[in-house]
């Protein structure tokens, strides 16, 4: 048979869903494993969320809707940004797709033309340089420090600024490092990008997740220049418990939203019905749940910060928001355990699930070697587990 396709034969299987799917088959055969792997909410999605979703069905609201989100959705994300962000956008700006990672897909599309660059800051999740690929870019990856807070500098931005860069990709706050850029630090950035004339695609998904006090600032909110050339990207997956509904969106300029729109139209058109009229009921009713939701994982990471700060070998920085810890193990590179030798985090990550039973992801697929990445989206249980175990595990392979 003929060859498949280039571009789909490079992509790289999800490193987070492959933990994840090894973590559910040693349980499947019984063994007594605990994940740090996927970043998924362990809560469930609010009652009053759940209950418009089945009134939906039972009304028979189960048509097809706009390809960009019917528009009692598109308005309401609009009036959660204006509520949260102090951001203006209209609901013909707002394009529904489904899940967030799909929304950065079809803006990613709709953007680059075949060898465009797009600077990639690492650690960086992995979607966001197979979706590039994808969509015809290249991915010009540039290496954030743990001493920066894993955070890029405007210097750094403007040496990786080439003919051929169209675009820059922020994640904040960040998977997987869970660092938070300030409003001084956006604003460095963003005059790089407004002087290069890039495009900023700013993943705001973990934007209520935010700790300390500290304030959480949209790159839209930065000026009309920044906001025209900014494609927001959000949805309900994490901040409401809803990953399994599958709802996203980008908000930006009239112009590209439109594009966006006929792209979709093409390709998978809207999401769910059902799932669009529950993401109406997230976003408009009481945002309760979500602050509750936030204390909780702050309890977590000082849980789980603490414990690792009294374990010999391994350290971290403390995270400003989202819910994901980078480990440091550069303490046991070259370390062994039962005659295998640890010698990047990818064995750390392999030898800590098989023998520590517990998952974790290697950072080598966020570019990012000598760290694994810890989640605290669970139970407090499972992360006292896990880290005993962590304490267990280093203290072995610590003597060698």
């Amino acid at each position: 048979m003929k060859q498949l396709s280039k571009v789909a034969l490079d992509i790289q299987p999800s490193a987070t869903l492959r933990v994840d799917a090894l973590f559910k088959q040693m349980r499947q055969n019984g063994l007594d494993v605990v994940s740090f792997g996927t970043g998924e909410p362990d809560f469930d999605t609010p009652e009053n969320i759940k209950q418009a979703a089945i009134k939906a069905i039972v009304e028979g609201k189960t048509k097809y809707t706009q390809a960009s989100g019917m528009p009692e959705l598109r308005k309401a994300a609009a009036d959660r940004l204006r509520a949260d962000c102090n951001i203006e956008y209209t609901p013909e700006q707002i394009v529904v797709a489904s899940g967030a990672k799909h929304s950065i897909f079809a803006a990613l599309c709709c953007v680059l033309n075949q060898g465009d660059e797009v600077i990639l800051p690492a650690p960086y999740w992995v979607t966001y340089a197979e979706s590039i690929r994808m969509a015809g870019g290249v991915a010009k990856i540039v290496h954030a420090s743990e001493e920066s807070d894993f955070k890029i500098t405007k210097e750094q931005l403007e040496s990786a600024v080439s003919e051929k860069t169209k675009m820059l990709i922020l994640n904040n706050p960040s998977n997987p490092t869970g660092m938070v850029y300030s409003e001084i630090e956006l604003e460095e950035l963003c005059d790089v990008c407004v002087k290069h004339d890039l495009y900023i695609l700013s993943d705001e998904i973990y934007y209520r997740f935010v700790y300390d006090g500290r304030e959480f600032i949209s790159v839209a909110a930065l000026g009309d220049d920044v906001k025209e050339r900014t494609i927001l990207v959000n949805g309900v997956s994490k901040t409401y418990a809803m990953t399994g509904w599958r709802i996203g969106y980008t908000a930006c300029n009239l112009n590209l939203a439109n594009v966006m729109g006929n792209f979709l139209s093409h390709s998978t058109s809207a999401p769910s019905t059902i799932s669009q009229i529950a993401a109406v009921q997230a976003l408009c009713d009481t945002q309760d749940s979500v602050d509750e939701m936030c204390r909780i994982f702050k309890e977590r990471r000082d849980y789980i910060v603490g414990r690792i700060a009294s374990t010999p070998g391994v350290s971290c920085r403390t995270p400003q928001g989202a819910f994901y810890i980078m480990l440091n193990i550069e303490q046991l590179i070259g370390t062994s355990l039962d005659g295998r030798t640890i010698e990047s985090s990818d064995d750390f990550a392999l030898l800590f699930l098989e023998k520590g039973l517990v998952a974790t992801v290697s950072c080598s697929a966020f570019g990012c070697e000598n760290f694994v990445r810890l989640t605290y989206a669970a139970s407090m249980e499972t992360i006292k587990t896990g880290m005993d175990r962590l304490e267990e595990f280093v203290c072995k392979i610590s003597r060698k």
